[in-house]
C-alpha cells in the first residue's frame, strides 16, 4: 500500500501533462522526500524491435557533473599492468587469478569491471556470471582497452555506460537529490542528446516512445525529451 509520502509526492505531479526537461528535474527533486539522497533516473520507451542486433542502443557519456555515486572498479590486468591499475584508482585489481576465483566463488563485489585485451579470452569463463548483470568488459563501453590507466580515470570520473534492456526500455540514473537544478538538467540533456544520437538507422518511426524522469521511489514525470 502506498506510504502518504509517496501519495503526497504523486500529489504534485499532473499526470496528463507533459513537462520541459526543466519543469520535470525541479519537480522530481520537490517529490523526492524520502530520508536519504535518492537518485534522479531516467526512463525511456525506446522505439526498437530489441529482438534485432542491429537496433541494439547501447554507449557510454560522461555526465557533466556525474551521477554522485562511488563506484567499485575492477580491473583485469597482465602482472606488469598491476601496479598502473591500482595507482589509477581501480578497487580490485587481478588477472588469471582473480578470475579463477570469482568462478569459484561467484561473488561479485564491484559495479565495473575494466580489461586489456589480452585479457578477454581469459575472462570467457565468467561470460555467464557478468554478462546477464551488464558487467562484462566491452569495447562498446569503453571498458576493453590496453590504456588501463585512461579507462578506470574516466570510470571515476563518471563515466556510465547504458544499454536498452530486452524489452526495449532504456534505464540511466543522472544524478541525484542532492544536485542542484542546473547540474541535473544539464546531466539529463547530455543524457537525452547522446540517446538521440544513438538510434539505429533501421529503426523506423518514433524513436522516444515515452521518456519519463523519476527519483527512486518518487512518481513517474513524464518530460519532453525535445524541450
Amino acid at each position: 500500500m502506498p506510504s502518504n509520502r509517496f501519495k503526497q509526492a504523486k500529489a504534485l505531479v499532473d499526470k496528463t501533462k507533459t513537462y520541459t526537461i526543466a519543469e520535470a528535474v525541479a519537480l522530481a527533486k520537490k517529490a523526492a522526500t524520502a530520508k536519504y539522497d535518492e537518485t534522479m533516473e531516467l526512463h525511456v520507451r525506446l522505439g526498437i524491435d530489441a529482438t534485432k542486433s542491429d537496433q541494439q542502443v547501447r554507449g557510454t557519456i560522461a555526465l557533466p557533473h556525474g551521477t554522485g555515486k562511488t563506484k567499485k572498479i575492477v580491473a583485469f590486468v597482465e602482472p606488469e599492468k598491476e601496479a598502473d591499475a591500482k595507482s589509477a584508482g581501480a578497487d580490485i585489481v587481478g588477472g588469471e587469478e582473480l578470475i579463477a576465483t570469482i568462478a569459484t566463488k561467484g561473488t561479485i563485489d564491484f559495479d565495473v569491471a575494466v580489461a586489456t585485451p589480452a585479457m578477454m579470452p581469459k575472462l570467457a569463463k565468467l561470460a555467464r556470471l557478468l554478462g546477464p548483470r551488464g558487467l562484462m568488459p566491452n569495447p562498446k563501453t569503453d571498458t576493453v582497452s590496453p590504456n588501463i590507466v585512461k579507462m578506470i580515470t574516466e570510470q571515476k570520473a563518471g563515466k556510465e555506460s547504458f544499454k536498452n534492456d530486452p524489452q526495449g526500455n532504456l534505464h540511466q540514473i543522472f544524478g541525484r537529490r542532492s544536485f542542484t537544478e542546473k547540474q541535473l538538467e544539464e546531466n539529463l540533456r547530455a543524457l537525452l542528446e547522446t540517446v538521440k544520437r544513438m538510434k539505429p538507422q533501421s529503426s523506423k518511426g518514433i524513436y522516444l516512445r515515452s521518456t519519463t524522469v523519476t527519483s527512486t521511489v518518487g512518481p513517474g514525470i513524464k518530460v519532453d525529451p525535445n524541450s
